[in-house]
């Protein structure tokens, strides 16, 4: 990625034909009548002097005060001179009318810098979700105080980083890996990079794409170091103990590492986790029983492309392409370089089926979030990811790589392949920006996933889904009964006609983002469903014959403790 790297050309020839039949999703951008206003700055606008202004931010959905309407957390850079007026992250509350209101200096979270990445979780187990912010110089851990506020709690919870060197923290995920009942911390880390020292691409030849002088990717960087990935044990009484080396996250294992993942792959009752890391090989880390890892990526198939090279990974999409009840993977990338689909076998090994699922010939753009999810409800998940460039002076010369780019959506056709859906899937997919981020969640309570997009150096898009048609759907909510309390590392297995479709509980995915943490299944035509939850205690239970088009909450050991019926979409 960002230059520096050599990447694949495409995979296949042109694009599959379309399957002729309609999409039944329609997406338009409600940001600015939703009251999502202020632009996400990052950087320059015209220009980049550092790969620091070009990787963009994340973004959450979050029910910050339990009232049950999903609420938006957009991160937020700087610039290199100085922080613009109101540039901060930005804390919007729902107000259950398709509208939202600015709280973040209520909130208090107007910190200002390079914000990176967001996780959600209940870290405390006080039944309110907590935020972690990555970003470079510092991340922050804010505690929900359960009244609309929250408390900056990084210092006294031992996760503060020094302030020199300066470390870019990106990815993370909050994760209980030892199944204490309590949510550790994992943080990915980018490039060991200072602004006093790293070169600007008029003083470097090395840092050019295609000839033309750019800022430089990590490996332009001289000298360049991948950054060490950190495991934080959650000590159950507010505070954390780096134990990356006692785990065995620390060694041979180092990378340019961006998005994060954890989820149990193998089926085991243990999390493991995976990081998207760029010009190096991806990060597969399982987990050992014994608060310990193994890093594998290579050894099961996911860490370099198909034809052996090292890739640009940005974000990551997780769920159940082929409705096999196994977790797959979607890895977004540089251009010139097609993102790639990993089939999971149930036992962790992935395949590269991005040739044979028709999703390989685009490669136009560079990639960032991503999600594999059911936007059209018919019970088969699709792919979407948003795109844009790193470099916004590339243009000038090369108009074949715009700065502004549309997002992609890839319609699931049921058979293992995709199509490509276009102007039917509505003007909020076909417009073209910088983005970075996205999330995926309901916002307005009308049982379809709307997507959340940063947009760099603009305000952010909103995209609300309209449904065509009644297909069916549920939505699960998942609460731990003691420990635990946000469920964070659940499998969710739903059986509807004759389908197996599973999906985690993670608290990031996408490019750096979080997704609305209620599970969302479309289901067609059926109109029951059948579950299997796998919860991250190591404990399993089975609900039977649930009635469609209803939103249920599940608590570990107690079963449908409420129902909420959504209006129609």
């Amino acid at each position: 990625m960002l230059g520096q790297v050599a990447t694949r050309g495409l995979k296949q020839g042109p694009p599959p034909p379309s399957s002729g039949r309609p999409f039944l999703a329609h997406f338009t951008d409600v940001a600015a009548s939703a009251g999502l206003s202020l632009p996400t700055t990052y950087g320059g606008v015209a220009h980049k002097e550092y790969i620091l202004e070009a990787d963009g931010c994340g973004c959450a959905f979050i029910d910050y005060d339990n009232d049950g309407w999903m609420d938006i957390f957009v991160l937020s850079g700087t610039r290199l001179e100085g922080a613009p007026l109101h540039t901060s992250n930005r804390l919007y509350k729902n107000n259950r009318n398709g509208t939202f209101t600015d709280v973040t200096e209520k909130a208090g979270l107007t910190a200002t810098g390079w914000a990176m990445g967001v996780c959600v979780g209940d870290y405390n187990n006080d039944g309110y979700e907590d935020l972690f912010c990555t970003g470079y110089g510092q991340n922050r851990l804010y505690r929900n105080n359960g009244d609309g506020t929250f408390t900056d709690v990084t210092e006294r919870a031992g996760l503060a980083l020094p302030a020199n060197p300066p470390t870019w923290s990106t990815g993370c995920a909050f994760v209980d890996y030892d199944r204490d009942g309590n949510l550790d911390l994992f943080v990915s880390t980018y490039v060991q990079f200072d602004l006093k020292t790293a070169p600007k691409p008029e003083n470097d030849v090395n840092c050019n794409w295609k000839g033309i002088q750019v800022n430089c990717g990590p490996r332009g960087l001289e000298p360049s170091f991948p950054g060490t990935h950190v495991l934080y044990r959650n000590n159950g009484d507010g505070t954390f103990t780096n134990v990356t080396a006692r785990a065995k996250i620390a060694g041979p294992a180092r990378a340019f590492g961006l998005t994060v993942v954890a989820a149990d792959f193998n089926e085991d009752g243990w999390q493991d986790i995976f990081v998207a890391c760029d010009s190096t090989p991806s990060l597969l880390y399982m987990n050992n029983h014994d608060g310990t890892f193994r890093e594998e990526g290579l050894f099961r198939g996911i860490a370099l492309s198909d034809d052996g090279a090292e890739q640009a990974g940005m974000g990551i999409g997780v769920g159940d392409y082929n409705l096999d009840g196994h977790l797959d993977l979607f890895k977004t990338n540089f251009s010139d370089d097609s993102s790639d689909l990993y089939r999971n076998d149930g036992h962790a090994n992935f395949e590269d089926v991005t040739r044979a699922s028709r999703i390989g010939y685009e490669s136009r753009y560079t990639s960032w979030g991503a999600g594999i999810v059911d936007l059209d409800n018919d019970g088969y998940p699709d792919v979407f990811l948003v795109t844009g460039s790193v470099y916004p002076e590339l243009e000038k010369t090369l108009p074949q790589y715009p700065n502004k780019s549309p997002r992609l959506l890839f319609r699931n056709l049921g058979d293992g392949t995709f199509d490509e859906i276009g102007q039917s899937a509505g003007p909020g997919v076909t417009a073209a920006h910088s983005s970075r981020g996205c999330a995926f969640g309901d916002f307005d309570n009308d049982g379809d996933l709307d997507i959340l997009i940063v947009n760099l150096n603009e305000p952010p898009s909103l995209l609300r889904n309209d449904i065509r048609g009644h297909p069916h759907w549920i939505k699960i909510k998942l609460i731990g009964t003691k420990s635990n309390r946000s469920a964070i590392g659940a499998r969710v297995i739903a059986h509807y006609a004759g389908k197996s479709n599973v999906q985690t509980l993670a608290s990031q995915s996408s490019y750096l983002s979080a997704n609305d943490p209620r599970l969302h299944f479309g289901l067609g035509s059926a109109r029951q469903v059948d579950f299997d939850i796998f919860w991250p205690s190591g404990q399993a239970e089975q609900l039977k014959g649930v009635a469609a088009d209803q939103l249920i909450t599940v608590q570990e050991g107690r079963g449908i403790v409420a129902t909420t019926p959504f209006r129609a979409g």
